[in-house]
């Protein structure tokens, strides 16, 4: 008896039109565009900057996209995940939200916080939902709207970060050789005091004080985060690629979450494998945390071929981190590149 496995059959983005570049970002805060491109390799970020959209306006356009690049009847949908660290409201859920908007009758929806690990988690729960063989069809997105909590006169954190969004349509196959193969994922709960929002949650709820003293907005130890992103990042690829018999020789693509141009280069370093095998959009999107992956398989979509080995990987506050292998599943060589 064949086993069932989950496969992508389709990807979609979103980004917004507003470009917020280095040279721009320093009449802001001092910082520069050497500063910034030394640090993290960060030459320009995309902006929601128009009043009254967030996290779900990006989501359903992603969503939008991968349904009608794969044709898929949105009635035969069964279940959309949406991770974000950046929901539109409390509750009710951003996916709830994005649900209706696209008009998908006949599935459930919820939300996926893992912070910048979210797209990651989120994957392997529809994997898994697909191969118990109650479920067909699950869109998966990663969005952020990253500059809702980003402070811009903290020149330390202002330059990191971008908004956007990605989906994936998963399915089930039983076709051989192809689809989610594994997945290695580990929490450290000792993040906390070096990336997080102070105020905002049931801690500490929203007041005059927490707004008069800047407590909304996202706060980073960069060096902590820096050591521990590049340390579980490599260990998580090499325990991956070692468990699946995956080498230089055979891994085609690495797809690394988009925090730092020197995490990325350490991780490649490791696997032993050329930057040109290394999926990278950091310069022109940025960070957008739970977007970063699904965005540079968006963007590198016609680059991949069926049968090629993706390992994918993230860190995230938490912290949370991980790495997935999966068997690419079609051709992405008809598909057009998304403009930049």
């Amino acid at each position: 008896m064949s086993k069932t496995r989950a496969i992508i059959t389709g990807v979609g983005g979103y980004v917004p039109d507003y470009v917020l570049n280095n040279e721009e970002l320093s009449r802001m805060v001092e910082t520069n565009d050497e500063w910034i491109m030394t640090r993290v390799g960060i030459k320009e970020r995309r902006i929601l900057s128009e009043e009254g959209l967030g996290t779900s306006y990006m989501a359903r356009k992603a969503a939008k996209m991968v349904v009608k690049k794969t044709g898929v009847d949105p009635d035969t949908i069964d279940a959309l995940i949406l991770s974000t660290s950046s929901a539109d409201y409390q509750f009710p859920s951003t996916a709830s939200i994005v649900l209706g908007k696209l008009g998908l009758k006949n599935a459930f929806a919820f939300d996926f916080w893992g912070a910048c690990c979210g797209f990651l988690y989120a994957l392997d729960n529809a994997a898994c939902m697909i191969e118990s063989g109650r479920y067909k069809r699950i869109i998966v997105i990663g969005a952020d709207k990253m500059s809702s909590m980003v402070d811009y006169t903290d020149r330390a954190t202002c330059p990191l970060f971008g908004d956007g969004a990605a989906a994936v349509l998963v399915e089930a196959t039983e076709e051989e050789g192809v689809g989610y193969m594994d997945s290695h994922f580990r929490t450290d709960g000792k993040g906390l005091p070096f990336l997080h929002m102070k105020a905002g949650g049931s801690v500490c709820p929203p007041s005059h004080f927490t707004v008069d003293h800047r407590l909304h907005f996202l706060y980073q130890e960069g060096r902590t985060v820096f050591r521990y992103a590049v340390t579980n990042m490599s260990d998580d690829c090499a325990l991956i690629a070692e468990r699946n018999g995956l080498t230089k020789d055979n891994i085609t693509w690495v797809v690394p979450h988009q925090a730092n141009m020197r995490i990325i280069e350490a991780v490649a370093k490791r696997l032993e494998l050329p930057m040109e095998q290394v999926m990278v959009n950091i310069e022109h999107f940025g960070n957008t945390s739970a977007a970063t992956i699904p965005l540079a398989l968006w963007e590198y979509e016609n680059r991949l071929k069926k049968g090629d080995n993706l390992i994918l990987t993230a860190f995230g506050a938490g912290f949370v981190h991980g790495a997935s292998y999966l068997k690419w599943a079609y051709d992405g060589s008809s598909v057009t590149a998304p403009k930049k």
